[in-house]
């Protein structure tokens, strides 16, 4: 195993518990795509890590210990992160969660969904790939309950995004259920699955009153789960704003998944910020507006950042909030910490009286690695603006 030397900084990283290294961290030349061991100035060992290039950082810290990336070594990853879901594999009311969840079990570059009695892998560099067959056999021997495997490549010009590995093939669309709702997902189209798992404890929030008998604006909407458990929770409207034109059809199916009436629920295909134009115009107020935008889009007309524009969004939905309305502003940037998408949030929100009813991260099944805040990137503010 090759031994690299890191700065102080990286030292005092790597001993916080710090697990995302960059290559800036590395004062030597180094070769991506392999396993090596960490040494400070003074040639004191600081851990195993290996190199491989994402979209974040440069590779992993795995352990302060020496590590032999064997069939024994992601056996025991695997029991411990099973166990750490414990309530999630009994629980008769939901069965698509997040079962492994990289820096937060401990191996950078992983995630592992189910979706019912499918395994959803994602591999997010070169390096984890090439310990796919390993990690598959382990896999296989924690979670036997489990029929098929599938796959996404989340990583930079890969050949493909997305495939069955092996084991039963699922539907090419089928239901899940999450805290007794139904939802229409596809695991084998492209990097999307047709539900975002992170959110389910905003979903059950709004499920639990926060939307009953209110009218709801969803911005940003994909497949509109967050209308599907508003109007479950007792919303009298919904209006679902996406620029995606499938977004219409695959919300239409979770609708129809839960046997709810399509009346007073309206999916739009439209700019977010041209719905915001189009709303003034025609005089449409809302109770509650939930904002979830992407960390980047970019359009014919503009691009958006979440770390320099989301103001504008919480700003121009002030327009159309009813007295006394609340906002759901949700970010899932990694490098937008919560002190600064609170100034964002504070900034749009200018002079109005306002509460901060609730915040929320990441739910349980997500597990953090509470050493490094942008482990916890998701950020959810419910805000009562009080006008």
């Amino acid at each position: 195993m090759k031994k690299l030397q890191v700065d102080s900084l990286a030292e005092k990283k790597i001993k916080q518990g710090i697990q995302l290294l960059y290559s800036r961290d590395i004062k030597v030349d180094f070769e991506l795509n392999q396993l090596v061991s960490l040494f400070n100035k003074n040639n004191q060992f600081l851990g195993t890590a290996y190199l491989s290039e994402q979209n974040k950082g440069i590779g992993w810290v795995l352990s302060k210990n020496e590590v032999v990336l064997d069939l024994n070594y992601f056996i025991a990853l695997f029991k411990v992160a099973k166990s750490k879901r414990h309530d999630y594999i009994l629980s008769t009311q939901t069965n698509a969660f997040r079962v492994f969840n990289q820096d937060g079990d401990h191996f950078g570059g992983l995630t592992i969904d189910i979706y019912d009695d499918f395994a959803l892998f994602s591999w997010y560099n070169e390096f984890v790939v090439s310990q796919k067959a390993i990690i598959l056999e382990a896999f296989n021997l924690v979670f036997p309950e489990i029929n098929g495997i599938y796959e996404k490549l989340r990583i930079k010009n890969a050949s493909y995004q997305s495939a069955h590995l092996y084991g039963k093939e699922a539907p090419e669309k089928f239901l899940i259920k999450e805290n007794d709702i139904n939802y229409q997902i596809f695991l084998n189209d492209g990097l999307m699955t047709g539900i975002f798992l992170d959110q389910h404890d905003v979903r059950n929030h709004l499920t639990k009153g926060l939307a009953n008998q209110k009218s709801v604006l969803n911005l940003f909407s994909y497949t509109a789960a967050f209308s599907v458990a508003s109007v479950v929770g007792g919303a009298k409207k919904t209006d679902s704003v996406d620029l995606a034109k499938r977004s219409k059809e695959l919300s239409i199916a979770h609708f129809k998944a839960n046997n709810l009436p399509l009346d007073n629920h309206n999916f739009i295909i439209m700019d977010v910020f041209e719905y915001f134009k189009y709303a003034k115009r025609k005089q449409l107020k809302y109770d509650l507006i939930i904002i979830d935008p992407p960390s980047f889009a970019r359009n014919k007309k503009q691009t958006f950042s979440v770390q320099k524009d989301y103001h504008r969004l919480v700003s121009q939905s002030l327009d159309i909030l009813e007295p006394n309305g609340s906002l759901i502003l949700s970010t899932n940037a990694a490098n937008l910490t919560k002190k600064q998408f609170k100034k964002q949030i504070e900034k749009g929100l200018g002079k109005v009286n306002y509460d901060i009813t609730q915040f929320q991260q990441l739910p349980n099944d997500f597990t953090v690695n509470n050493s490094d805040e942008s482990s916890n990137y998701l950020k959810v503010f419910t805000i009562k603006v009080t006008q």
